[in-house]
């Protein structure tokens, strides 16, 4: 006989998540249960703007829809396995996506900003040498909700509501897993960041990264208007195929035409950042500067070099200070705009490349024998 709390789970289970809906899904499903479509605007408020997930707090709702959202839906947020604090501010979160897997979320606060930076998938199978998430397996990609649910927990933990006090101003895809090898979920959770009526981000603000799934570039370009950063880590094909091995699918010469491809056109002057973590006489000598310069050419993008973050059981080591400035002073001498990231939250394994959570299958490891989301 089955316990009331499998039978409680199982009557949730069955009915419809809102948390996870844009605005277009939200609308759809209002019509298919027999409301009006501008129900949508006024769940979606109360679910990302006051941070609701009961039915009966949505007090200008009628009672008797209301009651109906109570039998059909539900607002479903992860359970917060762990909080942590580090010296400089930063914060990291353990969120429960299911009863055997976890994800990381980061909040990044400076003088002018809020950084969050959440995850797209259970672990990541790209395998990249230097990354910890890269070395914890991977197990599936994260839902609608999954994602978007980290920022509604992360606003509801920093105490406050997104139109009241942002302390939220900018979201990045840079946490566990490839956000393009996601798409069907990764691109609602997107709209959702910049809908006016949930967090109401500039696409300027929300940022997806990827290790360089062209089709994928390409269908940001069509689909999506959000900012685009690239984990290039290297200047040619042999040294990315070692630190990155999805270059072994789309090499270097497929991967920049598709960034000039998604700059070109458009109303708004685009950008790429290209993202370079500094591996201490791996890929940070003075070739290596030169190269980029060469690869890169006029593309229009920024450089973000990254002190290696360590790991356990990694053998790479964080580039000098010294090697950081020669290799900057190079790449802006080429005519490239360059920043040096500031390290924050290593105190708390919560730094570029450090994200772990806890992924329970680690077999399906790498991208060849993985079925992905390109939509």
């Amino acid at each position: 006989m089955q316990s009331n709390l499998e039978q409680s789970s199982k009557e949730l289970l069955a009915k419809t998540d809102l948390l996870g809906m844009d605005r277009e899904m939200m609308a759809a499903y209002f019509v298919e249960i027999g409301e009006k479509p501008f129900r949508a605007t006024q769940v979606m408020k109360w679910i990302h703007q006051m941070g609701v997930s009961e039915f009966d707090e949505m007090t200008n709702l009628s009672k008797a829809l209301r009651e109906k959202l109570k039998r059909l839906a539900w607002v479903r947020s992860p359970k917060v396995l762990a909080e942590q604090f580090s010296d400089d501010g930063t914060i990291k979160w353990l969120l429960e996506v299911d009863n055997h897997n976890a994800v990381e979320a980061v909040f990044i606060p400076e003088k002018n900003r809020g950084t969050l930076c959440i995850s797209s998938q259970v672990g990541c199978a790209l395998e990249c040498s230097f990354c910890s998430t890269g070395q914890q397996g991977f197990n599936r990609n994260l839902e609608n909700w999954e994602i978007i649910a980290q920022m509604w927990v992360v606003n509801k933990a920093l105490g406050c509501k997104p139109k009241e006090e942002r302390r939220v101003s900018n979201v990045v895809f840079m946490g566990m897993g490839e956000p393009l090898l996601n798409v069907t979920h990764v691109f609602p959770a997107a709209r959702i960041l910049m809908d006016d009526f949930a967090y109401g981000l500039s696409k300027r603000r929300v940022t997806i990264s990827t290790a360089g799934v062209v089709p994928a570039i390409d269908k940001i370009k069509a689909e999506l208007d959000v900012s685009l950063a690239i984990s290039l880590h290297a200047p040619n094909n042999g040294l990315r195929d070692e630190l990155v091995p999805l270059n072994k699918k789309y090499p270097l010469e497929t991967l920049i035409p598709s960034l000039y491809r998604y700059v070109e056109g458009g109303h708004s002057k685009k950008h790429v950042t290209i993202e370079y973590v500094m591996l201490n006489q791996v890929n940070d000598r003075v070739e290596h500067a030169h190269e980029l310069v060469a690869l890169l050419g006029d593309l229009a993008c920024k450089v973000n070099l990254i002190p290696f973050n360590p790991f356990p059981n990694t053998d790479y080591q964080r580039s000098s200070n010294n090697a950081i400035h020669r290799f900057r002073s190079i790449l802006e001498e080429g005519g490239l705009n360059v920043t040096v990231r500031k390290t924050r939250g290593e105190d708390i394994d919560a730094a570029c490349g450090q994200l772990a959570g806890k992924v329970s299958d680690r077999t399906k490891r790498t991208v060849h024998r993985v079925a992905f989301d390109l939509g």
